[in-house]
């Protein structure tokens, strides 16, 4: 589909979370007619993406995740700065890099995450190398840390955003670029394909996809995820920061106005139930020991949320075509990573959506299969 032809069709996105409300922007500012539907309103109440740390950091994440997830973070940090500086309102971003650290007791394990690290960034030269602190370089680097830590790494280059700022500002687009959203619609993709009034339906409902996944040749499940958000104002943390512990390791992400998210890694569970008590007392004491300033720390939220993993814990989209029905582009499986690799994410599909093909998706090694149903063939792009 050229450009041209884009600006004269209709296109329905189903789920308005994150990958459904930028892919929505995107294709309007390039002429489509974009209608959007979601379960929810426009507060993003039940997304995945509002429960999160948004921190993006893919030499932190190498070591716990594939290369291809780890080359769409680098390409995506890049492109985080233009798609924010394009949007109407302003969203808090930041790139002043991750700070690791870890109490005496843990120092074989931040051995062998730093030597993991390392070896991430000789095999790729565009990761940038982990930076030793000792206790004086930690002072300069993140002074409250050093309170109660004598060394740490420095991972340069990373960042992180306000996530919730994001959706926000990505609603505010949708409605200057007239997109139709339709909150509160609770609809089948399948149901819109069969109407024949769009060119191309494309799936976004994250874990909402799950029976349409489960059919296909790629099982769809929840992964629990756990936050609480802390208004700290006695704790000045410059940048996101990772406590190493062979139990709870955890992040504490720094956002404006003195609140701060915390979370730990996740939870092999579809659980959406509230926070237990055990949960809450491990992160709550973990963040204690990183900085004392966190017993005041005033309680906004504790949070859960089940995050769209595939089997292979990568990103894939799923192509239909049936003959007499608008194509269908599935999208799923961010994981723990959706804020990280949303932008390689975007620029994929829409190449899809030009050009039947993407050269990025092949660069990055992301997942693609096409399947024709009428003539029972499923195809790797």
């Amino acid at each position: 589909m050229t450009k041209a032809a884009l600006s004269q069709s209709k296109l329905a996105i189903v789920g308005a979370g994150l990958m459904g409300r930028m892919l929505a922007v995107a294709l309007a500012k390039r002429g489509a007619q974009v209608d959007i539907f979601d379960q929810t309103g426009p507060e993003a109440k039940q997304a995945a993406a509002r429960i999160a740390a948004a921190m993006l950091a893919p030499l932190a994440e190498s070591a716990i995740t594939e290369d291809a997830v780890v080359q769409m973070g680098i390409y995506s940090l890049p492109r985080w700065k233009t798609l924010i500086s394009e949007l109407h309102i302003p969203v808090f971003f930041q790139q002043d890099g991750t700070i690791i650290v870890w109490h005496r007791q843990d120092s074989n394990e931040a051995e062998r995450f730093t030597a993991h690290l390392h070896k991430n960034s000789l095999r790729n030269p565009r990761l940038a190398n982990a930076q030793a602190l000792d206790h004086e370089a930690l002072q300069n680097i993140e002074p409250e840390v050093a309170e109660r830590f004598n060394q740490g790494l420095y991972l340069p280059n990373e960042g992180q955003l306000d996530n919730r700022q994001l959706l926000d500002a990505l609603v505010v687009e949708l409605d200057l670029l007239s997109v139709n959203c339709h909150w509160h619609s609770p609809v089948s993709p399948e149901s819109l394909r069969d109407l024949g009034t769009y060119k191309q339906v494309i799936d976004c409902r994250g874990l909402g996809a799950q029976a349409d996944w489960n059919q296909s040749s790629k099982i769809l499940r929840g992964v629990r995820g756990e936050v609480i958000r802390l208004y700290a104002p006695e704790v000045k943390l410059r940048r996101p920061t990772r406590l190493i512990h062979p139990r709870y390791p955890i992040y504490i992400a720094p956002k404006q106005n003195d609140i701060y998210v915390v979370g730990a890694t996740e939870i092999e569970s579809d659980d959406m139930s509230e926070m237990s008590v055990r949960s809450a007392m491990e992160l709550l004491s973990a963040v204690y020991t990183v900085h004392s300033g966190f017993a005041e720390a005033r309680i906004l939220e504790m949070a859960t949320q089940c995050r769209p993993t595939l089997q292979d814990n990568l990103p894939a989209i799923h192509i239909q075509k049936d003959k007499g029905k608008s194509d269908l582009m599935m999208i799923n499986g961010l994981y723990r990573h959706g804020f990280m690799i949303a932008p390689a994410m975007l620029d994929c599909t829409l190449e899809l959506i030009l050009h039947g093909e993407s050269k990025t998706a092949l660069d990055l090694g992301l997942s693609i299969t096409t399947e024709k149903s009428s003539l029972g063939v499923a195809a790797c792009v």
